[in-house]
């Protein structure tokens, strides 16, 4: 239970206009910390500041789910019933704001990725992905891929799967291939298209989040994201639970596309970002606690096609791939007894 909050405290936590305009989207939705941020348009360290005095008057209540963490605002939590009183009293003003407004515009921004991001958008054009999603130029981005995890039978996953693309490239190489996915139906047709793939590699399927993925610590010799990463929020927890699951000396396999300007693909395909800058995923890779890090240029191109533009000669993407290692258990070498 939260402590009490003295009331010239209480006063000055509704007297900030960003704490108001927070409770105010808090009112309505419950957010992560990212998604109020992009909400309201802030840096999310400054978001987190006022979060934290919120919390301590005890406006917030808390959701756990995997890594992740999710706010809603909860005036009576704690016994603060004399808070609770002012922010009803205040709410009415928020409308007033400015500000208000355009986080509300935000905020629909926000929810729309959130159900592109819950899989609501990949179940729906699951059937048709292998149609839509994974037009390579020559093939050679997958091969190059499959080339890359391992040198000898392993146990690899495939994350963010789709229909299993990447995954059949494993057949036949691979001991085990566990292909992961957020939804269920693309885990559905990677599932039947494996079944087609021929023998020689067992495949499990796993529904799960890439930030939390339903992996043991070390169970993997090899993790695959081909493709995957320009459709998530951010770099560093799945990048983590990556190296998180890879054994020591383990392989992690990147191929991405660069930056582009293709604005259709964020609805046409669920792409929350335009390409990512190598550079970018090199360094978040580094700064994860990869080790021998090295970007690859791939001699293919992605060539997606626009919605209704089936005669129209499809854009030429670049693709990159970044490789690195987890690094080995480091061993300690004692001295020699002197005596």
């Amino acid at each position: 239970m939260a402590a009490a909050v003295p009331l010239t405290s209480s006063l000055k936590l509704f007297a900030d206009p960003t704490r108001l305009r927070m409770m105010g989207l808090l009112e309505r939705e419950e957010l992560s910390v990212g998604e109020l941020s992009r909400a309201l348009g802030l840096a999310q360290s400054r978001v987190s500041n006022h979060l934290r005095l919120l919390r301590e008057a005890g406006l917030l209540a808390e959701r756990h789910a995997g890594t992740s963490t999710f706010l809603r605002l909860a005036p009576a939590a704690g016994g603060e019933a004399f808070a609770g009183r002012i922010w009803g009293a205040v709410r009415a003003e928020l409308a007033g704001l400015s500000e208000h407004r355009a986080d509300l515009m935000r905020l629909e921004e926000v929810l729309g990725e959130r159900r592109i991001g819950d899989g609501e958008f990949f179940d729906r054009v699951a059937g048709e992905w292998d149609k839509i999603g994974v037009d390579f130029e020559t093939g050679e981005a997958r091969q190059r891929v499959a080339a890359q995890v391992f040198a000898s039978p392993k146990v690899v996953a495939d994350l963010g799967c789709g229909t299993g693309y990447f995954a059949r490239a494993l057949s036949g190489l691979a001991a085990r291939v566990i292909c992961i996915d957020r939804s269920r139906r693309m885990l559905e047709e990677a599932r039947e298209r494996a079944r087609r793939a021929g023998r020689g590699t067992a495949f499990e399927f796993r529904l799960g989040e890439l930030d939390a993925l339903p992996l043991c610590d070390g169970e993997l010799d090899g993790v695959v994201a081909g493709m995957v990463l320009h459709h998530l929020p951010s770099l560093e927890q799945p990048l983590a639970e990556m190296r998180r699951v890879l054994k020591p000396g383990g392989n992690a396999v990147v191929l991405e596309l660069a930056p582009h300007r293709e604005a259709w693909m964020r609805g046409t395909l669920g792409d929350r970002h335009l390409g990512l800058a190598a550079e970018d995923v090199v360094t978040a890779m580094r700064d994860t606690g990869f080790e021998d890090v090295a970007l690859e240029p791939v001699r293919d191109h992605y060539r997606p096609r626009r919605p209704g533009g089936e005669s129209d000669d499809p854009p030429r993407l670049g693709l990159y791939l970044v490789r690195a290692t987890k690094p080995r258990a480091r061993t300690t070498t004692l001295p020699d007894d002197p005596t």
